[in-house]
This record gives C-alpha cells, sequence and structure tokens, in this order.
C-alpha cells in the first residue's frame, strides 16, 4: 500500500488534513493539499508545514517570518480541526438508528 493510500485511509490524517485547508481559507492563503500533498511532505506539524512553505510558497518569506506564518497557521488548523471534532461528535450523538432495508421487510 502505498503513502498516499495508507494517508488517505487513516481518519487521523485526513481530519488533519481537512483542518489545515480550512485553515488555509480562513487566513485567506489559497492553499490546498490533498492526500498526495500531504503524503509528500518530509514531517507532520510544524515541520512539515516549514518544509511546505520553503518549497512551495517561499515568496512569502520576503515578507514574513516562516515562524510567523507557522504559528498563524497551526492556530487556525488548532481551532478549525477543534471544531470539527466537536461538530462530528454531536452530529453522532444526534444521529438517527439506522433503518433496516425496506427489502428485508417486504417478504
Amino acid at each position: 500500500m502505498s503513502t498516499v493510500t495508507r494517508a488517505a485511509n487513516d481518519p487521523a490524517i485526513e481530519s488533519q488534513r481537512h483542518a489545515y485547508n480550512a485553515a488555509f481559507e480562513e487566513l485567506g492563503l489559497s492553499w490546498h493539499w490533498d492526500s498526495v500533498t500531504c503524503a509528500g511532505l518530509p514531517a507532520a506539524g510544524r515541520e512539515g508545514l516549514r518544509a511546505y512553505i520553503r518549497k512551495e510558497q517561499s515568496h512569502l518569506l520576503r515578507a514574513y517570518e516562516a515562524d510567523f506564518l507557522i504559528e498563524a497557521i497551526e492556530t487556525a488548523k488548532a481551532r478549525c480541526h477543534a471544531v470539527m471534532t466537536r461538530s462530528r461528535a454531536q452530529a453522532a450523538r444526534y444521529a438517527l438508528p439506522q433503518r433496516p432495508a425496506l427489502a428485508a421487510h417486504s417478504r
């Protein structure tokens, strides 16, 4: 199984990826990480973000310190992830029980 496939099948990694994308949007950055991009990062968290900025968004380093960008993104990502996690937990709590298939009762 490839690294990309493993990452895409790991709910924890996927939830972090979605939180990063939400943070990018919240901060007005036109970045989007897909599974391939995430799998290609040399590390997770701050160090992966630092590597991405240096490689793909280095023009921003002329105006901002890397640590400033990373802190802003990580703070927004943590907030987004908390909201997403809370929303999923609330949805699960109020989810309707699964109804048996109609076909099973029509015999």
